[in-house]
């Protein structure tokens, strides 16, 4: 158990940070000191006291990243609820159902995703509240929330006659070994995994953080990752927040020439990203220039090639704000050719390793001690690793881990739980790879389906064909991942088609009309680029599941 207790690290922080700025929304250019974060936290106690919340509720959250979205989760954790933050990529449907599936009592939600949920599809809610300004957009019959909000500030005058102070924060007592957080994996009924993390899990990866170095009391990042991550919520608001770092909310699409912007007015000490932003960034600003022909020539003359480099890594460090210790990768494998050349030229970045049933972090290297091809080391004293094969430094089994960082299970959903672990209790993390003498981790490939979107989601194929099967004219389908986008292989129900006089040259055409019918019950990196037609029904095993790994590079 970690000694740090998880809602004691934000009570000790809150104090001791107290006048620092903890939270700006960057677009908007408005600031909450650690003092208003305390503040507002107060006043969401009031309310949740008065509508008789108890220790163990669900509150569910849900819209764009925001300095009121860290607020609502740390409310909700520090009053002893548990916080339920879904992706606001997921469509209504798949909302609606992870609400009902947490049992969550109240939601927190962006106005434009409340406007495309149905009130009467999350029957068990008591309230719905805004995240622009937290006023009251549904309570349910017999409920008096808006009257509670209207008299809100004459009961925080009547608890805090002097005033809200640093020595009123006193927040719930909760044992680390109780869960804070269901971060669900996915939305859609039947695939629904709540992964149930406790304070442990959470303090196993803040206190971690507190030990790289890597950012400190009152410095700044820039947040452009989705916080209902556990990737993005760990170490773009958690850590910060512990530490008294002040964290900048982009509130926009991450594309390159927006966050060099971002970059260069903020300065962030320490940047979190996944792949895809190094990626875009090599592709836009160095590839052009590695490509010019005088440039490939000066690239062979010896010294001359290392002032070259040198150059390339000083206007790529400028790009990003010039004021960073390191970049840490993470959320999806990164591209071969492009951590080569970073790696090449010296340019201060590392890859670590994590999955959201770890909170999320397993491994980790700084980026002095980072060797390309491997996600860094086991987490000394928090995590263990073992490789499930005879010869765990040469022959590739399945990566599995235990440890502080594990999470409790998934929730109301015990057959899950009971697959993903071992009978000794390791966790199966589905990911296939190879160790060595100091427990770095080098991941060969995945055993899982999910395939890891250009951001680090997780697309979950199954979900997908389940959707598409019940498309006209689909027997059954394969969605796999080809040069970066998804295609759903397809073996048409030719029975239907003769039943209708369609001719099997048109087949293709109502594919196409298909793909777009199934994009609308997509988020959008789900979205599928192509149906392919397969001549024959797919290959099976003895249960009649269909052998994916025959159809991956088709």
């Amino acid at each position: 158990m970690i000694k740090e207790n998880f809602i004691k690290l934000y009570e000790n922080s809150f104090r001791e940070n107290w006048s620092l700025p903890a939270l700006t929304d960057y677009s908007k250019g408005t600031t909450f000191t650690f003092e208003e974060v305390a503040k507002e936290i107060a006043r969401i106690h009031i309310l949740f006291d008065e509508c008789q919340v108890r220790q163990g509720d669900k509150i569910a959250l849900t819209g764009k990243d925001c300095s009121r979205w860290c607020i609502v989760y740390m409310a909700a954790v520090t009053y002893g609820a548990v916080i339920v933050p879904i992706l606001q990529d997921f469509n209504p449907n798949d909302i609606h159902h992870i609400i009902n599936h947490s049992d969550s009592t109240f939601l927190f939600v962006s106005d434009r995703i409340w406007d495309s949920l149905e009130e009467e599809k999350i029957e068990n809610v008591r309230g719905v509240f805004s995240l622009s300004d937290f006023r009251c957009l549904y309570q349910r019959n017999g409920e008096s929330i808006r009257i509670l909000l209207k008299e809100l500030d004459e009961r925080m005058n009547k608890k805090y006659p002097n005033g809200f102070t640093k020595t009123d924060i006193n927040y719930a007592d909760i044992d680390n070994d109780q869960v804070v957080l269901i971060n669900y994996t996915s939305g859609t009924t039947g695939f629904s995994k709540g992964v149930m993390l406790t304070g442990n899990n959470l303090a196993g990866n803040v206190t971690y953080a507190r030990t790289l170095d890597v950012i400190f009391r009152g410095e700044r990042m820039l947040c452009f990752l989705p916080l209902a991550h556990a990737y993005s919520c760990a170490f773009y608001f958690l850590v910060p927040m512990a530490f008294g770092a002040h964290v900048y909310f982009l509130g926009k699409t991450p594309s390159p020439k927006i966050l060099v912007q971002a970059f260069e007015e903020v300065k962030p000490h320490l940047i979190i990203t996944v792949p895809l932003i190094l990626e875009k960034i090599y592709k836009k600003m160095i590839l052009p220039q590695l490509n010019k022909r005088t440039m490939k020539l000066a690239l062979n003359i010896p010294l001359l090639d290392t002032r070259i480099y040198s150059q390339i890594r000083k206007r790529l460090i400028d790009a990003m704000g010039g004021n960073f210790r390191e970049v840490i990768v993470g959320g999806a494998a990164m591209n071969q050719e492009v951590t080569d050349f970073l790696f090449k030229i010296k340019f201060p970045f590392t890859i670590g390793y994590g999955m959201t049933e770890c909170a999320p972090l397993i491994s980790y290297d700084n980026h002095k001690e980072f060797i390309p091809g491997s996600c860094g080391q086991i987490l000394k004293g928090i995590m263990e690793v073992r490789i499930d094969s005879e010869d765990p430094y040469n022959t590739v089994g399945e990566i599995q881990v235990r440890g502080e960082n594990v999470m409790k299970g998934y929730y109301k959903n015990e057959d899950a739980t009971e697959n993903v672990f071992t009978e000794d209790g390791w966790l199966c993390t589905g990911d296939l790879g190879t160790i060595n003498e100091t427990k770095r981790i080098f991941i060969r490939g995945r055993s899982k389906t999910m395939i890891l979107g250009p951001s680090g989601q997780n697309i979950y194929p199954e979900e997908i064909e389940s959707k598409l099967n019940n498309l006209p004219f689909v027997m059954e389908s394969v969605v796999v991942e080809k040069n970066g986008k998804l295609v759903g292989l397809v073996y048409p129900d030719y029975d239907s088609v003769d039943g209708t006089g369609i001719s099997y040259q048109d087949l293709p055409t109502v594919m196409e009309q298909n793909r777009i019918e199934l994009n609308k019950l997509l988020a959008p990196y789900e979205s599928v680029a192509q149906l392919q037609l397969y001549p024959t029904e797919f290959e099976k095993t003895p249960k009649k599941s269909i052998k994916r790994y025959l159809y991956s590079n088709y």
